[in-house]
């Protein structure tokens, strides 16, 4: 197991930070490329793992594709596939084939998919047949399950004769994805209507166009934690818009309860210092990737946070809630489920993380965005993070960024047992 130690000597950060592409953004783009027989130029693709590995296995001739643990790409393949008749098998790590996708296959059924469960059922690995269309047209689906398994069905929707008619039952989660795809599609040249609880996109074109990919709000978010957690910042992040297709935009709006206002300049977001509440409260329903930083920024700074709608994070890369409850304690602060409120989640610092005296070491749990939250506490004390190289998940050159700001990477020995 590798480990790196990582501290920054000064606490002050300056730079400009040029962030990775958007991999939410980019996976879409590719699908929806595929799907006009990659007509259109795509411009600053990201070259996180996920969105490569989406890029790969569109243009794979194996039978077997491999989507090691990127969830976007197992969901949108899985539609991608069965609408174009392909016969795959999609599988990946052994995490990947703990992730449920019954609610997109069941549904993808009901149109006229023919997909075999290989093992477990309604879970991958996915044997992806042929496609014989139903004359189904109408679904109803969960909308607060996942909204990649809503995305996946409404960039397949045009290619059907009579389209998709989605009625989405219950609250809805990470709305943001959803209004990200209906507008990539758009700029391609599709419709849609979106009454109330009901999406319908009817049979048409995708027309060929340019799209030139945004930077990662998501990796925006980590930033927004250094800059809180500094004594004094001046950071700019270019490639991100003003006005973003992004859920994770939403960090803007947030980190000012937590001490960081932003400005657009033109060329990306620049970020400042201010001062920040006592205590917050956020529901994370429509930018659940942005709990982890948030939890981590609060514990450090002494805030007292209530998050609600982190139900999703139990089934991503790995229980995300139960990571975050065992590595914030061993930083002093608690992360607890109220009794009362089922659903509500309480993080409170039980004491001040820069007055623990040994270094702390967290376990990533092969999650990109646990090595990413908890790596800005370098900036209060000297901090080890296992396993570093799962940021290539999403953001390949983090640790190289962080040291042309100051941050100083060691990696660490390890004991031969």
């Amino acid at each position: 197991m590798e480990s790196i130690l990582l501290n920054h000597p000064t606490h002050n950060v300056q730079g400009k930070i040029n962030l990775p592409a958007s991999k939410s953004e980019s996976n879409r783009a590719l699908i929806i490329n595929a799907l006009m027989n990659n007509q259109s130029t795509l411009f600053n693709v990201s070259e996180a793992r996920d969105s490569q590995t989406m890029l790969r296995l569109l243009s794979s001739d194996e039978h077997i594709l491999d989507v090691i643990d990127a969830g976007t790409t197992m969901r949108f393949l899985t539609a991608f596939l069965s609408v174009t008749g392909k016969d795959k098998i999609l599988t990946g790590t052994p995490r990947m084939q703990e992730r449920p996708v019954k609610i997109l296959v069941e549904a993808l059924k009901v149109l006229g998919a023919d997909i075999e469960y290989k093992n477990k059922e309604g879970f991958p690995p996915l044997h992806i047949k042929k496609f014989n269309y139903s004359g189904v047209n109408k679904l109803e689906m969960r909308g607060d399950v996942s909204s990649q398994y809503v995305s996946a069905l409404l960039m397949i929707a045009p290619l059907l004769p009579e389209g998709i008619e989605i009625n989405l039952t219950g609250p809805l989660g990470s709305r943001p994805y959803i209004e990200m795809t209906l507008q990539q599609m758009q700029h391609f040249g599709i419709e849609h209507t979106w009454i109330e609880n009901k999406i319908k996109v009817v049979h048409q074109l995708y027309k060929p166009a340019t799209y030139q990919v945004e930077s990662d709000w998501s990796g925006a978010s980590y930033w927004y934690s250094i800059c809180a957690l500094s004594e004094n910042a001046d950071i700019e992040l270019l490639g991100l818009k003003e006005n973003s297709l992004q859920g994770d935009s939403k960090i803007v709006e947030i980190m000012r309860k937590i001490g960081v206002d932003s400005q657009y300049t033109g060329k990306g977001m620049l970020l400042k210092k201010i001062n920040e509440g006592k205590e917050v409260e956020i529901d994370f329903t429509d930018c659940p990737d942005l709990a982890q930083t948030i939890a981590v920024i609060c514990a450090a700074k002494g805030i007292l946070l209530k998050m609600t709608g982190v139900e999703s994070l139990k089934i991503k890369e790995t229980d995300r809630i139960a990571a975050l409850q065992n590595e914030l304690s061993k930083c002093g602060a608690s992360m607890n489920e109220s009794d009362s409120e089922p659903g509500l989640y309480i993080v409170r610092q039980a004491m001040d993380y820069s007055k623990i005296r040994k270094t702390v070491e967290i376990h990533t749990y092969d999650d990109h965005r646990m090595a990413m939250a908890f790596a800005p506490l370098g900036l209060l004390k000297e901090i080890i993070i296992e396993e570093p190289g799962v940021v290539v998940k999403s953001y390949p050159r983090f640790w190289h960024d962080l040291q042309s700001v100051g941050f100083e990477i060691n990696k660490v020995e390890q004991k031969v047992l």
